[in-house]
């Protein structure tokens, strides 16, 4: 692991500044190249070190990891089509400013959705959360450009749960369960408490949250939506990462290779950096500088990020909990792209 020195010394470096507690997973579609956890679970004394079996709210890796591949399998299986009218989805979802919406403008991010609202202040369970969304006017014109929604992935779970006949999750677990992913899922089980990393003091709900979703409106959800509440492993992305890299070097594991090549190209949409789901390579995006135009990626809010270059053949996992005790400190947002910048330098 020599060769990845100046990439431990960063996250070593910011331990304490920017987070108690990281598990890194570095590999290739065959192999792992570098996995270590570092620091401890949070600032108290005598908690436990972190290890490489540390279990981190994924956030916002969601919705690529969960909701956009089960998407993916979906389209694929023609359950669901990438041009299927929302508003034939979903009764609510009426208005001339909105009848042109599809599928696809979700998983783009081009909706016309805000990005979030605080839902969970007013509302539970998923008839009340669509009700809200479907009748929310939108902020601007469908695909004119793309702006980061949570909102559009509530839904799209919403959708998936109605045309695959089961719930979210369990959708999910059956891909896991295919693929050998290992811990990964939405609520995690009681006995795993130990392994799990603390997120935020949350001052809605007054407590210290381990292993409860930190999302408040996933939480309002019952802990399962399109836009958040995985729980994982480091080494359970990487081999999520691995499926994808397998994938693209002409496998199929969970699709046809024109449907996943359709998922990872970023879009038309004007100014927008998005695949469907995925994020894609800006030189001033999270993944740094060195990646290649090929690579697909996205970060989570409480502290994690995944980035796959699929044509370096190439994933990096990146799990911390730099929500813990609190989500005001960003200091994580300088070491991402250094970090990634860094063990490309070490591979290159």
């Amino acid at each position: 692991m020599t060769e990845f020195e100046e990439a431990r010394r960063l996250i070593a470096n910011s331990l304490r500044t920017a987070f108690p507690a990281a598990v890194v997973d570095v590999g290739r579609h065959d192999r792992v190249l570098w996995q270590e956890p570092f620091g401890v679970l949070s600032y108290e004394p005598e908690v436990p070190q972190t290890r490489l079996d540390t279990i981190f709210d994924l956030a916002s890796l969601t919705k690529v990891i969960a909701t956009t591949t089960v998407a993916m399998a979906a389209v694929d299986d023609a359950r669901l089509a990438l041009d299927d009218l929302v508003s034939r989805c979903l009764s609510q979802w009426r208005g001339q400013d909105r009848e042109t919406v599809t599928v696809g403008d979700l998983l783009a991010h081009a909706s016309g959705l805000t990005t979030h609202l605080p839902f969970f202040k007013d509302y539970r369970g998923r008839a009340e959360f669509e009700r809200a969304i479907c009748t929310l006017p939108l902020e601007y014109r469908t695909r004119s450009q793309s702006l980061y929604s949570d909102l559009g992935f509530i839904l799209l779970g919403f959708i998936l749960e109605d045309t695959g006949g089961t719930s979210l999750d369990l959708r999910f677990d059956q891909l896991v369960t295919a693929h050998g992913w290992g811990d990964i899922g939405f609520r995690p089980e009681f006995t795993t408490r130990e392994r799990i990393a603390p997120t935020e003091v949350d001052p809605w709900r007054g407590r210290l949250l381990i292993g409860e979703v930190d999302d408040e409106n996933t939480w309002a959800l019952n802990g399962v939506a399109g836009h958040a509440g995985l729980f994982g492993t480091a080494s359970a992305v990487g081999r999520f990462a691995q499926t994808i890299l397998q994938q693209a070097r002409g496998h199929t594991p969970l699709a046809r290779s024109d449907t996943f090549r359709c998922f990872v190209s970023r879009t038309t949409v004007p100014a927008s950096s998005r695949a469907l789901g995925w994020d894609t390579m800006l030189p001033t995006s999270s993944c740094g500088t060195r990646m290649s135009a090929s690579a697909i990626g996205h970060t989570g809010f409480t502290g994690t990020s995944l980035w796959i270059d699929l044509e370096a053949d190439l994933y990096v996992v990146l799990l911390t909990n730099r929500v813990y005790p609190s989500r005001e400190n960003d200091a994580i947002l300088s070491v991402r792209p250094a970090f990634h910048d860094a063990v490309m330098a070490a591979i290159a």
